[in-house]
């Protein structure tokens, strides 16, 4: 067999498993309500073969203020969703051999598993501080600096592109240039105004790449030495006049600056705590049942 469509098929076959393993628990807990006489005061919103879908499993599918078209919209894909999904599951039995008994198994692993992720969440909400001070996050970057090797160019400065026709182009680069109070809200003003885009300089880095995208600036064949050559630079395509002020850059490959990765490790500071309180969490509640002997291990 053609190993390409070997794989596949098994792609295929994996697939149709884990979506029957969710579907068919579903159908499952609906046989049961359906043995009664209970079945018959809801109101039926669709059917394939034996299973059905009733009104009042279509509750929290809409958010509350949604319009009333919109709601038609969702509920409407939500049962054309659930049909197909019918389809396929039923079509997947007759074409592969399901162990309903391994089926169920997962089913209940994937159950216990939400209701722990839904716990361990709110435990985390409750006790996470999610305060992170600049020294904490200066000694992580010391201490994991080739962590933070750049993968791309990065400036401080200013850029800024106007179509040619703009009003004042000749009076730009002295704004750009000057550290008046009242220079640098005129030329806010002005690209607020005129421009097709503009980065300002602050303390904030920016990668040269994205800043240069839709420009000549992105052609420019070695932009290390392009940097390293010019600390203002002027030119222009069909449409738009391109003005470029470079403060300071730092190249790939070198160590990025704490500005440019301090949001990055106060998320990985974060992330830490987050998983060091869920084992907290899991120890606790291991250690408080094995006091109460709310467990056993029986030898096999």
């Amino acid at each position: 067999m053609n190993p390409v469509r070997k794989e596949y098929g098994l792609i295929v076959q994996l697939f149709v498993a884990a979506l029957f393993c969710c579907v068919w628990s579903c159908d499952l807990i609906r046989m049961k309500k359906e043995n009664g006489n209970a079945n018959e005061k809801r109101k039926l919103i669709a059917r394939v073969s034996d299973a059905y879908l009733y009104a009042d499993e279509l509750k929290g599918i809409v958010p509350e203020k949604t319009t009333k078209d919109d709601s038609a919209s969702r509920l409407n894909a939500y049962v054309n969703s659930w049909i197909r999904k019918q389809l396929l599951i039923r079509e997947a039995l007759k074409t592969i051999t399901i162990d309903k008994a391994e089926v169920e198994r997962k089913v209940q692993d994937y159950r216990y598993s939400l209701i722990s992720y839904e716990f361990l969440n709110y435990y985390i909400r409750q006790n996470l501080n999610d305060s992170v001070g600049l020294a904490a996050i200066e000694s992580y970057y010391k201490t994991h600096l080739d962590n933070f090797i750049l993968k791309q160019n990065i400036i401080q400065g200013t850029y800024i592109k106007v179509p040619k026709d703009a009003p004042r182009t000749k009076r730009i680069k002295d704004l750009m240039f000057s550290a008046k109070e009242k220079e640098v809200a005129e030329l806010k003003s002005y690209c607020l105004s005129f421009s097709a885009a503009y980065h300002l300089a602050d303390s904030s880095w920016i990668e040269f790449d994205k800043l240069a995208v839709n420009s000549p600036l992105a052609e420019i064949p070695n932009k290390i030495q392009f940097l390293k050559t010019y600390n203002y630079y002027e030119t222009n395509d069909l449409a738009y006049l391109y003005f470029l002020k470079v403060d300071a850059y730092k190249i790939s490959d070198n160590v990025s600056p704490l500005e440019f990765v301090q949001q990055d490790i106060k998320n990985i500071i974060l992330n830490k705590r987050k998983v060091e309180l869920a084992k907290k969490l899991e120890d606790q509640v291991y250690e408080n049942a094995a006091k109460r002997k709310d467990f056993e291990i029986f030898g096999k």
